[in-house]
């Protein structure tokens, strides 16, 4: 799936905006109020721009930086906004908008509404983390193209992981979602199927999964 950008300064509130569409497949970094974002959105296979408006009035730096990507790059972009500000609201400049306070679930349909007439989303039945693709469909994972083989729990481990990106499991969680509650094992089980899996998914330029010390294990949103 393309990259969802939200463009605001690193706050609470953009990077719990972040871990929600994260949570929901959604491939997400946020990238700041500089003149530097240009820049770092080059390259990532930029699909969607989110823009909260409260941060970003009408006029300054942050509405002109986002209207620029949007002319410059042809990036849809949403705008997050109290309902104060709709009787203002120039709708050419925008492609869509969430009313405050805003509902994960609401954001993420209104992305993938976007993504569908650009004919950038995939098919619900496949993750896609980086170069990594999970068809769920066929129970099928490639890299870069090339098919990886894996065994039925580590295709459980790493679809659980890749569908609940950025949050952080404790090996006794990993247990009970992937193995079951019933499971007798110790949870060094854990720790062997994610060094069997990172040994088939991940080379030189490729880390996907981070060991979170003292706690667990995550898939990294950004690869």
């Amino acid at each position: 799936m393309s990259r969802v950008f939200i463009i605001a300064n690193e706050r609470e509130r953009a990077r719990q905006l972040r871990a929600e569409l994260a949570q929901r497949g959604l491939d997400c970094l946020i990238v700041p109020h500089n003149d530097g974002a240009v820049g770092k959105i080059v390259g990532q296979s930029p699909g969607v721009m989110l823009l909260d408006t409260d941060e970003a009035t009408l006029g300054s730096e942050a509405w002109e930086l986002a209207q620029r990507i949007r002319q410059d790059m042809n990036i849809p972009l949403i705008a997050l906004m109290s309902r104060e500000k709709l009787n203002g609201l120039d709708s050419s400049s925008i492609d869509d908008f969430v009313v405050k306070p805003w509902e994960a679930n609401e954001v993420t349909a209104r992305i993938k509404r976007i993504l569908r007439q650009k004919g950038s989303i995939d098919n619900e039945d496949i993750i896609r983390c980086g170069d990594l693709v999970i068809d769920l469909a066929k129970c099928e994972v490639s890299l870069s193209g090339k098919p990886i083989m894996l065994t039925f729990k580590e295709y459980q481990l790493l679809k659980f992981l890749a569908s609940n990106k950025e949050k952080v499991f404790t090996r006794e969680s990993l247990l009970d979602k992937v193995w079951g509650w019933n499971y007798y094992g110790g949870d060094r089980t854990v720790d062997v199927h994610i060094r069997r899996l990172r040994s088939k998914i991940e080379d030189p330029t490729h880390t996907f999964i981070e060991t979170v010390r003292n706690i667990g294990y995550r898939l990294r949103e950004n690869f």
